[in-house]
């Protein structure tokens, strides 16, 4: 869709045109019962409009829901904030915790622990020792057995050659 280069037909279009909107305007505030405004400028500059009841009184409620409707979304965007905010603080405190307990583990910034804690840490440091003595153990098995598999394989080719 273009502009109409022609000044006349252009102005006989917008004739037709606005007058057919104005139509349709009617048309739906009386068939639906729907509070209905238009406002339309010429290219001219002159002035059409059409309200189904009061142009200043749509306007003003047509102002009044935006501004709702932008303080709602501002309460939405001021509490989603909060909602991070409170996220952010969790996390660094979770952070500081997991840090400390960290350092703990590796030995480091024991001085200020009390012997409860002295031995929940070494309780700590056994039971993940344990773990990764069982895992090892279980890789190494995991290996004998690969090997044990290859020597069998093996076995049997040098039986087939002989």
């Amino acid at each position: 869709m273009k502009r109409i280069e022609n000044a006349t037909s252009r102005q006989v279009t917008f004739s037709k045109r606005r007058n057919g909107l104005l139509k349709k305007a009617f048309e739906l505030s009386v068939l639906c019962d729907a509070e209905v405004g238009l406002i339309v400028f010429s290219p001219r500059g002159k002035l059409y409009e059409f309200c189904s009841t009061s142009l200043p009184k749509t306007i003003d409620r047509y102002q009044r829901h935006n501004r709702d409707k932008d303080t709602e979304g501002n309460n939405k965007v001021i509490e989603n904030a909060q909602l991070f905010k409170d996220e952010v603080i969790t996390m660094a405190k979770k952070i500081e915790f997991l840090e400390t307990s960290r350092r703990k583990l590796l030995g480091k910034d024991l001085g200020s622990c009390s012997t409860d804690e002295l031995h929940e840490t070494e309780n700590q440091l056994e039971r993940s020792l344990s773990l990764i003595r069982a895992q090892k153990a279980q890789l190494y098995k995991d290996k004998i057995e690969q090997l044990k598999e290859k020597e069998r394989g093996l076995s049997r080719g040098k039986c087939r050659v002989t």
